[in-house]
């Protein structure tokens, strides 16, 4: 596969809490030069990154993140919040409690509440299926195609565990056809990447495909400036 159809489907991403601006601005600039789907951030960083980039690349923020136990009125402000601040694509965590609780029309009802403040941004949900039963994840899969979300999206990244070549199979048996789906977490490496995306996944949340790139072009440099030869 292409090395720029996969970083075309990453979504470029930090989200430590120790991120400085200037951190964030160079994964903006990683961005913008490798032409990744867009560079997920915490939500304090998307006014100064999307005057930083304007056009040249997409903004995506969380929402909830990364435990979904806020209220659907804190997810709603947040939210809303972001999409003023110039966000374009929003990743939500789900209330995992709520769910496990059986109350899968409060779960609903918050992404439905959620997509209809993105109108036409992208909604992604995170369920983070780490926690999940197999019975959990295909609920998951109707409820967010019932709520009209884009995206379902397997993990946070700060949990137990991350994307899982399994779970994207499974999401590719129970979601609708018009929900497209995200692994995020744990992807170390170009194989990883690649195989996801033949399972199925139009995104990955990751920030390693574009440093496998940035060492490649590296060693690359250093062969041709040690190359004596005439």
């Amino acid at each position: 596969m292409d090395i720029q159809e996969i970083l075309s489907k990453c979504d470029h991403t930090l989200l430590t809490q120790t991120a400085t601006w200037e951190e964030i601005k160079g994964i903006c600039d990683d961005g913008m030069k490798y032409q990744t789907a867009s560079v997920c951030i915490p939500p304090a960083f998307v006014k100064r990154a999307k005057e930083y980039v304007g056009d040249k690349l997409a903004i995506c923020t969380v929402i909830g993140f990364p435990n979904g136990y806020n209220t659907t009125a804190v997810k709603l402000f947040e939210t809303e919040d972001a999409l003023k601040n110039g966000a374009d694509e929003i990743d939500m965590v789900i209330n995992i409690g709520e769910l496990k609780a059986g109350n899968t029309d409060f779960v609903r009802e918050e992404i439905r509440t959620l997509k209809e403040a993105c109108g036409s941004k992208i909604l992604k949900v995170i369920i983070e299926t780490c926690l999940l039963t197999e019975e959990e994840k295909v609920t998951m899969c109707r409820l967010v195609t019932e709520a009209g979300a884009d995206y379902i999206k397997t993990s946070t990244g700060f949990s137990t565990a991350g994307a899982t070549f399994d779970d994207i199979r499974l999401f590719a048996e129970n979601v609708g056809p018009k929900v497209k789906m995200k692994a995020a977490g744990g992807i170390s490496g170009l194989e990883d990447a690649e195989k996801f995306i033949e399972l199925g996944a139009s995104r990955l949340g990751t920030s390693r495909i574009v440093k496998v790139v940035k060492a490649q072009e590296g060693k690359e440099k250093n062969d041709a400036s040690s190359d004596t030869s005439y």
